[in-house]
C-alpha cells in the first residue's frame, strides 16, 4: 500500500474570519472545506477548486492557541502586512488581474513583466500580502 504524505493545510492569520471567508470565496473563487466551531474557537479552511488536496486555514489569533498579548501582537503584524507573502499561480496574470479587480480585489501592484514572467500584488482584508504570478514563466 502506498502512503501519500504531504502538506494538507497551511494556516493564515486573519483579523475577522467572516470577512476573510467572504474575500476568499466570493472574490478569489475558493470554496469552503471545513467550518467547525468549539466554543469561541473556529477551524475554518478553504481550498481552490483546482487544488483540492490543499487547504488554506483562515485562523484568528487567540485562545486556546495564543494568550491575549500574543493574539494582539499577531493581529498588529497581520494588519501591517508583516506576515510572509503568499503566492497565487495563474495562467494569465493580466486576465486574472482584470477579473479579480472587477470582483473588488484591491491591488497593491499592477501586472508587471519581470524575471521572465508577469506578476501582480494584492492584500486580503486582514492585510496579508499576495503575489499573483503567471504560471509557465521562466522565473
Amino acid at each position: 500500500m502506498t502512503q501519500h504524505i504531504g502538506v494538507g493545510v497551511v494556516g493564515l492569520y486573519v483579523r475577522d474570519q467572516d470577512e476573510a471567508l467572504a474575500f476568499y470565496v466570493d472574490k478569489l473563487g475558493f470554496r469552503v472545506h471545513t467550518d467547525a466551531r468549539n466554543g469561541d474557537y473556529r477551524w475554518l479552511t478553504v481550498q481552490h477548486p483546482e487544488q483540492p488536496s490543499f487547504q488554506l486555514g483562515l485562523f484568528k489569533p487567540g485562545a486556546p492557541v495564543h494568550d491575549p498579548a500574543t493574539a494582539q501582537a499577531l493581529d498588529g503584524m497581520v494588519a501591517k502586512g508583516a506576515m510572509p507573502p503568499l503566492v497565487l499561480m495563474v495562467g494569465d496574470c493580466r486576465a486574472a488581474h482584470g477579473r479579480l479587480s472587477a470582483c473588488g480585489v484591491e491591488f497593491t501592484q499592477e501586472p508587471v513583466e519581470r524575471y521572465g514572467t508577469v506578476d501582480a500584488g494584492f492584500r486580503d482584508p486582514s492585510g496579508n500580502g499576495w503575489k499573483m504570478i503567471e504560471a509557465g514563466g521562466k522565473a
